[in-house]
């Protein structure tokens, strides 16, 4: 529901130009961007391109938000997200801003998308080729497998073809009525294609017998933090997004991070590490700058919030910024996690990159969490980061991120030392099973959802920001704008979702809304006067 807010005598700050001849541009406004994670850092090298005055506040001490690394054992361990997909996303960034992604980092494409376990019998890889895939799990479950995978496959690209350009990269939908605008309303029947009435779970039936197979491509629900049971099949085309490519980045996605921030730095914007935005600034109803923890403060014509839209609602940047967007119930958050970050010798189990060894019971698994505890039994994804292609043992210890799913609890329960074992062993157990070995008291660090609330306030753990549980989760999801004049939102937990790739997108649309309103106010008031001027308005309502 959109929020109304009194703009009635607005101050309009005047946008500085400093090339006469940029006449409607916003070059030399000034903006804040709260938070250096991926989306803050796509809109500050994309807005500096541009000419504008930009100045992102980080309270941490280096980029990259969940993208990080923490230290265990003397190694540096990526710490958040692993699988990066949608280059172009990307290079087109990059490109904007006078660059080539290659010349920044180093990416190479990863020809095995992931290894999938079960048991220790045997494992199926799915490839960077769908025709390699298909053959793999013909080979694992049949020629009706294998045909289940070529339909699926088609179904997961047309949800995709249809939703890609006026969802996933546009701006955020009202409601459904306006997606069919945007679609055309003489393919009606592609809203019906993408299946948003019914579950992942269910339509996975219809392809997959083999309930190994059902399971496998369920997972792709969790890389938005939600359960394939309460998940639209709509989801489906994280599946095809996958299989357009899985790249490996040398140093991990926190080189992304820093290559974005050089990017940014190389066009003009700055950045203050170690200091937390205080208080959202505004004046005569609108945004005028951000208040530091450390008692400075930064004027802006516009500030972008990347970060969780839950912290805004909470009121974690003062009254005004929690009046900006909506909070949804504990109930609707996605879901947290247990994560080991760990640097031991492994056995048994041949690793590639990125592994999943499931549980022999989902819907439990699934039951489990919903229930408010960490799986008795979990799939548990393992990203070995010192693997690459064709990568046989590693002599010594390695890298290794290990997740198991939980509830996004961490601001109501405190997990236990005992917890935190009990939790342990149901992990090692699964590994186990699937015939992986860790060295026994593996050097490790062990996040908790009450680690991820720490580090994400307001949210409970809760990684994803809103769950994408039933039909109109995605136009529920927080959009661009707010009811604030001058406020936006980016990141993982707002529109277009979660991800590497969607908070970049996210961070581009900021950027678009941004520039589109600066240069609006611009043409709304052609006489710039030194000091502002201020104008009287109707009470706005703000839906994106």
């Amino acid at each position: 529901m959109s929020k109304r807010v009194d703009t009635s005598s607005v101050k309009i700050n005047y946008i500085r130009c400093s090339n006469p001849e940029a006449k409607g541009t916003a070059v030399g406004a000034r903006i804040a961007i709260i938070g250096a994670g991926i989306g803050g850092l796509a809109a500050a090298a994309l807005l500096a391109a541009r000419g504008c005055s930009v100045t992102v506040i980080e309270k941490a001490r280096h980029p990259g938000g969940k993208a990080r690394q923490l230290a265990v054992d003397g190694a540096a361990i990526d710490a958040g997200p692993t699988v990066f997909t949608l280059r172009d996303v990307f290079e087109d960034i990059f490109r904007e801003c006078g660059a080539e992604l290659a010349d920044h980092v180093s990416i190479r494409r990863a020809e095995v998308l992931a290894r999938h376990a079960w048991d220790s019998e045997r494992q199926l890889d799915l490839f960077a080729d769908p025709a390699r895939s298909e053959e793999a799990i013909g080979d694992f479950a049949g020629a009706a497998a294998a045909a289940g995978f070529r339909a699926f496959r088609a179904e997961a690209a047309r949800i995709h073809g249809i939703l890609d350009r006026p969802m996933l990269r546009g701006s955020k939908l009202a409601w459904p009525p306006a997606l069919m605008w945007r679609i055309g309303l003489w393919r009606v029947g592609d809203l019906l294609a993408i299946r948003p009435y019914e579950s992942l779970w269910k339509v996975l039936g219809e392809h997959f017998a083999d309930q190994r197979l059902r399971q496998l491509f369920a997972r792709y629900s969790t890389y938005c933090g939600s359960s394939p049971f309460a998940t639209p099949a709509t989801l489906m085309l994280i599946a095809h997004v996958e299989s357009q490519g899985v790249w490996l980045i040398d140093g991990g996605m926190s080189a992304l991070a820093d290559a974005l921030m050089r990017l940014a730095q190389r066009h003009g914007a700055r950045f203050r590490f170690g200091t937390a935005a205080a208080l959202l600034e505004t004046r005569m109803g609108r945004v005028s700058g951000v208040a530091l923890a450390d008692g400075d403060h930064v004027e802006a014509d516009a500030v972008i919030a990347n970060a969780d839209p839950a912290a805004l609602a909470a009121g974690r940047f003062g009254p005004v910024a929690g009046m900006a967007v909506s909070s949804h119930a504990p109930r609707k958050r996605s879901l947290s996690a247990m994560v080991w970050l760990a640097h031991a010798k492994t056995g048994g189990f041949p690793l590639q990159r990125h592994n999943v060894l499931f549980s022999p019971d989902y819907p439990r698994e699934f039951a489990d969490i919903r229930g408010g505890q960490p799986p008795h039994d979990p799939s548990v994804y393992v990203c070995a980061q010192d693997r690459d292609e064709g990568a046989g043992h590693c002599a010594g210890r390695e890298r290794l991120q290990i997740i198991v799913n939980a509830p996004a609890n961490g601001d109501s329960h405190a997990y236990t030392d005992r917890e935190k074992d009990q939790c342990t062993e149901a992990m090692t157990r699964s590994l186990r099973r699937c015939g992986l070995e860790l060295e026994p008291g593996f050097p490790h660090m062990l996040l908790t959802p009450n680690a991820f609330e720490s580090f994400l306030p307001s949210t409970g753990g809760a990684i994803y920001g809103r769950a994408s549980h039933g039909w109109a989760a995605s136009f529920l999801r927080q959009g661009t704008r707010t009811a604030i004049p001058g406020l936006y939102c980016a990141g993982g937990s707002t529109h277009p979702g979660a991800g590497v790739p969607m908070a970049a997108l996210s961070g581009r649309l900021a950027t678009q809304a941004v520039l589109h309103d600066l240069a609006s106010m611009q043409r709304s008031h052609p006489v710039a006067m030194a000091g502002g001027m201020s104008t009287r308005s109707a009470t706005a309502a703000v839906t994106d």
